[in-house]
């Protein structure tokens, strides 16, 4: 059987997805290798079964930058039940003890985001993704294993509560979160219940940013099927354009397009970090890393022979 033409040209892009509730980041990367008739899909970070919103996916040469690509700040909307705790810390698991929390204040509900917020030590859901001597937490949990994770410092920029409304016995909390990359939402709901004296779990999750990717241009599964059915667009952002948007960048001339594009560096500006090479025509040629008295590349976009 001949092999499908891929639904995208060899540079590819990245796909933003609206990710819905019950679908692993796996179902996702699978369903859009489908659409997108080409086996050169990843995503950059996982979203939970229970969650929505973005997911950022790379596609054929644009799953190179899924690991250069600077997304350590990510933004959601939630609701935290207080009153309940679970196994998992979310409404997924096992309910393991219940307190009535209508006697908790608003004033006490302050105190505790406020511990909540900054730069705090963080233990992890039981039930994460991190690896203990490369076997995933979760999967130890599931075995019946008592797994104890390590606390790590992570950020809380803003942690605000929208909403309180009262449900039988329990408080349900709509809040926003800016946090850091490898922040659980749901370990924020756990400890804030815990502060409380009251337990808590998180019933809704939503991801509406990673990095400088937003729900703005994210589109779901559903609808990706429908642009691919049509014959549609299915990129959210082309190569050249995702660069742009997630990298700080230098303007190059042709002959330092010509460099990189044959594995040669350029003298380094005195730009810090990963950052984007530029042709005059707006074309990204290369990721570059400056060191010393040279500015070298830590990925080609386009190699020679590649997107000419």
């Amino acid at each position: 059987m001949a092999a499908r033409t891929p639904a995208v040209d060899p540079l590819g892009g990245l796909v933003i997805v609206d990710k819905d509730g019950g679908w692993t980041s796996h179902d996702v990367v699978a369903r859009s290798r489908k659409l997108l008739r080409t086996k050169k899909v990843g995503h950059a970070g996982t979203l939970d079964p229970m969650a929505t919103g973005v997911l950022v996916l790379g596609v054929e040469r644009a799953t190179k930058l899924l690991g250069q690509l600077i997304l350590t700040s990510k933004a959601y909307t939630a609701t935290i039940r207080l009153g309940q705790s679970t196994i998992t810390d979310d409404a997924e698991g096992e309910v393991v003890a219940t307190t009535p929390a209508l006697h908790v204040t608003d004033a006490d509900i302050a105190a505790g985001v406020a511990a909540l917020t900054g730069d705090i030590q963080q233990v992890p859901a039981t039930v994460s993704a991190i690896k203990i001597d490369g076997e995933r937490a979760y999967a130890r949990a599931r075995a019946g294993e008592d797994v104890q994770l390590a606390a790590r410092p992570v950020t809380v920029s803003r942690f605000d509560v929208l909403a309180r409304r009262e449900s039988g016995d329990f408080v349900d909390l709509d809040v926003e979160v800016d946090c850091s990359s490898g922040t659980y939402i749901r370990a924020l709901a756990r400890d804030l219940g815990a502060a409380l004296g009251v337990g808590g779990h998180l019933t809704a999750l939503r991801r509406t940013r990673v990095g400088p990717f937003t729900l703005e241009h994210a589109r779901t599964l559903d609808e990706l099927a429908a642009a691919a059915e049509a014959e549609q667009p299915l990129l959210s952002l082309d190569i050249d354009t995702a660069v742009r948007t997630a990298f700080p960048h230098r303007d190059i001339d042709e002959a330092q397009a010509n460099d990189l594009r044959n594995g040669r560096w350029l003298d380094p500006v005195g730009i810090k970090g990963v950052y984007a090479a530029i042709d005059p025509t707006g074309r990204a040629i290369a990721l570059l890393e400056e060191s010393g008295k040279r500015a070298a590349s830590v990925m080609v976009v386009r190699p020679q022979g590649i997107g000419d």
